[in-house]
């Protein structure tokens, strides 16, 4: 198939997923065109049947805002007529989905469009009055849906009048990249007195709750030796370091910033902190799952679909600073407890999240997009 795929190219869940999701259809035969306004995060080398194709926003004094659903348009009809695209695959919903639509209406129906739905498009932005009814058309008039989790696909049918079926296709992961490494060097230079290391990775926005990573963190430094791994980079890390300095750990924690691989830096950990306000599948915890760490969290949203409490992480309230402190110091005090944890952990992701397992779940959607009439509901 010829696949075109719309995504952010920066750093955060959607755009990983979807730049994964592209990589693995190339590995399987495909023929993958990613359009966008940069090369995406995790395209960052050569890949074979992988195209980029830059959208170039035109700047005129007439713009008081950058008119970027349109530069979108025009350039997913440039490809689509080029590359004879088979399916536009979006990712998030504003504007993806609508430029899509647009697209596919200039270029006489025949582009089949599947919209995949990650999160704060819906919880966030699509949920603004300004957005609404465009988001719930977009959704509409897809030519199929799909949700990363069944938190996020119940939240969209609440909050939005929706006529089409809504698929669940979770995130993924592969695993045979993302793997525990032995990283001696690194692991000395992080913890140089053999203390636990604790890593937090996300893009530093309100709904991770950075503050509380830090708060927990610092409780765990009460119990035991550890030092606190900063990675990602957003609004919130100057409030993570004030946080730090108050609480006295900020010698403690490492702040690296935005960082392209985060195998190296898994591999050193022992523990992932995730206190997040809301979190529709939780990618960064995955990629902690298969490098074998064990992952302390919020019971919220979609993250029950993704850990298991008990097996290979904990769940508890977003609230409960004490009592994530407490699993914490659990898991890093006992040698066998963690042990199993991190096992668990590994093989929940290999065996429900790995991309041999998802990747064709979205070929078959695509096969059944393409069999249905124009406008039809992907076969269902």
């Amino acid at each position: 198939m010829r696949i075109g795929i719309v995504c952010y190219p920066s750093v955060g869940g959607s755009g990983i997923v979807a730049t994964e999701l592209g990589r693995a259809l190339s590995r399987r035969g495909h023929q993958v065109h990613f359009i966008t306004y940069d090369v995406p995060f995790r395209l960052d080398r050569y890949e074979r049947n992988v195209s980029f194709h830059e959208v170039e926003v035109p700047a005129y004094p007439l713009f008081k805002y950058p008119p970027y659903l349109l530069a979108l348009t025009n350039k997913i009809v440039e490809v689509c007529r080029m590359e004879s695209l088979d399916i536009l695959h979006v990712h998030y919903a504003i504007p993806h989905a609508a430029a899509g639509l647009l697209a596919r209406q200039i270029t006489g129906g025949r582009l089949r469009l599947v919209t995949t739905l990650h999160g704060t498009d819906i919880t966030l932005v699509g949920s603004n009055p300004s957005f609404a009814e465009i988001v719930a058309h977009s959704i509409n008039q897809s030519d199929a849906v799909t949700a990363v989790s069944e938190y996020l696909r119940g939240r969209t049918r609440d909050v939005f009048d929706i006529s089409r079926r809504i698929e669940l296709i979770p995130n993924f992961i592969n695993v045979e990249e993302y793997r525990r490494k032995q990283v001696p060097c690194l692991r000395r230079r992080f913890a140089p007195n053999g203390e636990a290391v604790v890593v937090h990775i996300s893009n530093f926005r309100p709904v991770k709750r950075v503050d509380v990573v830090v708060e927990t963190f610092e409780r765990i430094r009460r119990r035991l030796p550890a030092r606190l791994l900063m990675v990602g980079d957003g609004p919130e890390v100057p409030r993570a370091c004030a946080v730090a300095t108050r609480l006295g750990v900020r010698e403690h924690t490492c702040f690296l910033g935005r960082q392209e691989r985060v195998i190296d830096l898994l591999s050193t950990a022992d523990l992932f902190l995730l206190p997040s306000a809301s979190e529709s599948f939780g990618l960064a915890a995955l990629e902690a799952m298969a490098c074998g760490v064990p992952v302390v969290a919020s019971r919220v949203a979609g993250l029950p679909e993704l850990i298991e409490d008990g097996r290979g992480g904990c769940l508890l309230d977003p609230n409960d600073v004490e009592g994530m402190a407490a699993r914490s110091v659990e898991l890093l005090s006992d040698r066998a407890l963690h042990a199993s944890a991190a096992a668990d952990a590994r093989r929940r992701a290999e065996t429900l999240f790995s991309s041999e397992r998802i990747v064709p779940m979205y070929e078959e959607l695509y096969e059944r997009v393409l069999a249905a009439a124009p406008g039809g509901d992907g076969g269902w």
